[in-house]
């Protein structure tokens, strides 16, 4: 949501030679007045909602004695979401915010007209909406009131050198008249001094009433983005899918890894094994010796294929892991790294299976990536736990230079590690090694 402030404000701590020009910009800047516009247009519009909300909600409420009260209530949610697009649109074009719509009403299909109506009566979406309607109304009077008084307050007190001459002109009074105490005595804003105090405390205004308004624009941003925009649980259903399409390609990528290997690998071997058996079974009884050459062979190739599928078992999921935990099974995966591994594994007892695998695989890929690109001399590799976490590092001495960027290894890795609400954080400057830590749940 952005709330923050934009061209003509200035946020940044150089000094008070950076925060000046804000502040003497910050009238004239698009966003004051985009913000003042919405704050003016807030009032008429919060009014008509808070009419027709009320009026629909008191309607129902009084009709629940009979059916047609239920319909009644689930049209007055139906047109508080409809002012909640309203509001929504006018908060992106006019307060500059990034909101998203909320999730839609989830009718059965086939369900009918009953069935719509229970599931408008049932959105929290629409109670949000209509909630809104409600509370915005005393806000919106509140801040179109105070932003109105100051706003004109200070530009006219401003400008007053520029319209005092009205007075004289065409009254019979010198200046604007400020009090009058019976006929004894009144002030007048006349003389030179008076004029240029007022058009000082006018530009005191001007310059405040800004920060003014933004504060009253955020805190229609905090309502805008609380009660109109999705919710938590819209969110969290969000990631859920997203997160289940990374698994599921995640899954169909590893499957097609497997069959790729099974057909380049140890099938495309096993079929030449019988070719070759083949041969020296013809040749057993004409050329004995080549037929023994030829078995003596197929048994090399026998030892390769079980081999490749150990290591394709292995890939799958090891049996070490499965048998014997992280600690052992870390350990063989780093007896197999090109540079020299310090594994250290301090748990009080094991997750569960799902993310005992990912610890593992998280760190075989990361030592695969050492052995091929890193360059280093050393490596470590630290599991431990933390709370209702499992923390996982892998530090080498490389190059460095690694990072999460898109289409890289590590993007992939951390798009799987966010599938089940874990995090991948790699620290890697250019010529100072490399340090990625993973966490995922404990989940026992």
């Amino acid at each position: 949501m952005a709330i923050g402030y934009g061209t003509g404000y200035g946020t940044s701590g150089n000094g008070a030679a950076t925060r000046a020009p804000s502040l003497l910009t910050a009238p004239f800047a698009g966003r004051t007045w985009r913000e003042f516009g919405h704050l003016l247009l807030g009032l008429p519009l919060s009014t008509l909602y808070f009419s027709l909300v009320i009026t629909g909600l008191s309607l129902g409420a009084g009709l629940l004695v009979t059916f047609i009260g239920v319909p009644v209530l689930a049209g007055v949610l139906a047109m508080a979401r409809q002012f909640g697009h309203l509001e929504r649109s006018r908060a992106r074009v006019l307060l500059g915010m990034d909101i998203g719509d909320p999730a839609p009403v989830r009718v059965k299909e086939g369900g009918g007209v009953l069935a719509a109506t229970g599931a408008v009566l049932k959105s929290g979406s629409a109670w949000r909406h209509a909630l809104y309607s409600v509370i915005h109304f005393p806000w919106a009077i509140f801040s179109f009131t105070l932003a109105l008084t100051l706003w004109t307050y200070g530009w006219s007190m401003l400008l007053y050198p520029l319209w005092f001459w009205v007075f004289p002109a065409f009254t019979d009074e010198p200046g604007l008249q400020l009090f009058q105490n019976g006929d004894h005595y009144t002030f007048y804003l006349d003389s030179p001094l008076l004029i240029a105090l007022a058009s000082v405390i006018g530009l005191g205004f001007t310059l405040g009433t800004p920060w003014v308004i933004h504060a009253l624009a955020t805190v229609d941003r905090v309502l805008i983005g609380g009660l109109l925009g999705p919710s938590r649980l819209d969110h969290r259903v969000t990631e859920l899918e997203s997160d289940r399409g990374v698994v599921v390609d995640t899954a169909a990528a590893d499957l097609r890894r497997i069959e790729r290997d099974l057909h380049d690998g140890a099938q495309a071997r096993l079929v030449a094994l019988a070719m070759d058996l083949g041969l020296a079974k013809e040749k057993l009884l004409e050329d004995p010796q080549a037929a023994a050459r030829m078995v003596d062979e197929a048994h090399g190739e026998v030892k390769i294929a079980l081999q490749e599928l150990r290591d394709l078992a292995r890939g799958i999921h090891p049996a070490v892991l499965t048998d014997r935990g992280l600690d052992a099974a870390l350990s063989s995966v780093a007896s197999r790294c090109a540079v020299p591994v310090r594994v250290q594994v301090e748990l009080p007892g094991r997750p569960v299976a799902a993310v005992e695998g990912i610890a593992y695989f998280t760190v075989s890929e990361l030592l695969q990536n050492v052995s091929k690109h890193a360059g280093a001399g050393v490596a470590s590799v630290d599991v431990w736990k933390s709370g209702d976490r499992l923390l996982i590092q892998v530090a080498d001495d490389g190059c460095g230079g690694a990072s999460t960027a898109v289409g890289g290894g590590l993007a992939g890795l951390a798009e799987r590690l966010d599938a089940v609400d874990g995090v991948l954080v790699v620290d890697s400057p250019v010529d100072g090694g490399t340090t990625v830590t993973a966490e995922l749940p404990w989940r026992v």
